[in-house]
């Protein structure tokens, strides 16, 4: 049986969203323009369609363990992160590339925490080893926001491996493209945004210069 809560949910879907978006769905049959890409992490808990509260067609989405952008090599056989890249920077030319990390991420704990392998094949461990570079970013392994700094230090190292892509590189270059880093709470809801200049993440901002923050975390004066 396919399963219920699925099934249940495309029930709403033609229920609501659906006769309210038709024009937009059927828009999208022919072509899709999305000005961002978000690389983020395949966690269930993270989806930055909910984050960032867009309808379909609005983002051109690739999630993986650990929001891991690879270096690029052409050796191998299948590269299915760069695959995508390629296709939304030179295909769809986005304007933006969004790299997406957030707490208590557990392809980076898992690295972090040198975890055994969950099959023989050891696909999750030989992925998240591309972490290492981050892993030296990140500092002291046994100060108390280590995981954490780990995150952020991915988010930082995958914007770096952006930049060895030469369709990535020239675009950037030539002012068409743009790379940010964020990270993104689970249990706060906080969305903190990287400094390209220091590389630190503090809370996003909107045009106005506000902070923009769960009210839960904002402070009475």
């Amino acid at each position: 049986m396919f399963p219920e809560s699925l099934t249940e949910g495309y029930r709403s879907f033609l229920g609501n969203r659906f006769p309210n978006e038709s024009r937009r769905y059927a828009q999208l049959a022919k072509t899709q323009d999305p000005d961002v890409l978000v690389i983020g992490c395949c966690d269930s808990r993270v989806s930055p369609e909910v984050i960032f509260d867009v309808g379909p067609g609005e983002l051109f989405v690739i999630r993986n363990v650990a929001n891991i952008v690879p270096p690029c090599e052409t050796g191998g056989e299948y590269h299915g992160t760069s695959a995508a890249i390629e296709f939304a920077v030179q295909a769809l030319e986005v304007k933006h590339i969004v790299v997406l990390g957030h707490a208590t991420c557990g392809g980076i704990k898992a690295f972090a925490n040198k975890a055994k392998p969950l099959s023989s094949g050891n696909f999750i461990g030989k992925w998240v080893s591309l972490v290492k570079p981050a892993e030296e970013k990140a500092g002291d392994s046994s100060a108390p926001d280590y995981l954490t700094r780990m995150e952020h230090a991915m988010v930082s190292q995958s914007i770096e491996n952006l930049g060895t892509f030469p369709f990535v590189r020239e675009r950037v270059e030539a002012g068409t493209l743009q790379l940010h880093g964020a990270h993104f709470g689970v249990a706060t809801g906080e969305l903190l945004v990287r400094d390209p200049e220091t590389g630190d993440f503090a809370p996003i901002t909107d045009r106005a210069g506000q902070s923009l923050r769960p009210s839960s975390l904002i402070s009475c004066a």
